[in-house]
C-alpha cells in the first residue's frame, strides 16, 4: 500500500467523527495498538527533540524498507506517533522523503493540538524523514 493510500485510509476514518473528542478518543485507541519500540532503544539517541512529552522512535531497514517502532509517555502523543508510523513504516525511504504530510492538515490535527504538541508533531515527522534520508544512502 502506499503512503497516500494510507493517509486517505486515515482521512477516511477520522471523517467518520463527528467532533473532536471522538477523534482523540480514536487516537488515543490508535495508540493503544501502536507496534511497541524495544526497551532497548528507549534512549536518548531515540527520543523526538522538541516534544514535550517523550516520544521514541527507532527506524530499521527490512527488506529496502523503513520499519518504525515507537513510543510515548502520553496517550495523545502516542496516538500521534501512531497515526504516523502508520503512514511511513514498510516504506522506501525515497517514497517517505517525497512523502506530503498534507493529510495532517486535512484530518485537522495540527490546528487542535497546543502549540507544544503541534511543534512535537512537525519534530516527529522531521525525524522520520531524517532516517529515510539516512538509509537512502543504504539501498541497493
Amino acid at each position: 500500500m502506499t503512503i497516500k493510500d494510507i493517509q486517505n485510509e486515515i482521512i477516511d476514518e477520522f471523517s467518520m467523527f463527528d467532533d473532536w473528542m471522538q477523534r482523540y478518543e480514536y487516537m488515543i485507541e490508535l495508540g493503544k495498538s501502536l507496534p511497541l519500540i524495544d526497551d532497548q532503544y528507549k534512549t536518548d539517541d531515540n527520543i523526538i527533540k522538541g516534544c514535550q512529552s517523550k516520544v521514541w522512535v527507532h527506524a530499521e531497514m527490512k527488506d529496502d524498507n523503513v520499519v518504525f517502532t515507537a513510543d510515548s509517555d502520553a496517550i495523545i502523543t502516542k496516538g500521534i506517533i501512531a497515526i504516523l508510523i502508520r503512514v511511513f513504516s514498510n516504506q522506501t525511504p525515497q517514497a517517505i522523503i517525497e512523502a506530503d504530510t498534507a493529510f495532517i492538515d486535512e484530518i485537522g490535527l495540527k490546528e487542535h493540538l497546543s502549540p507544544t504538541r503541534a511543534n512535537g508533531l512537525v519534530s516527529m515527522i522531521k525525524q522520520i524523514k531524517m532516517y529515510a534520508i539516512a538509509y537512502q544512502t543504504q539501498v541497493k
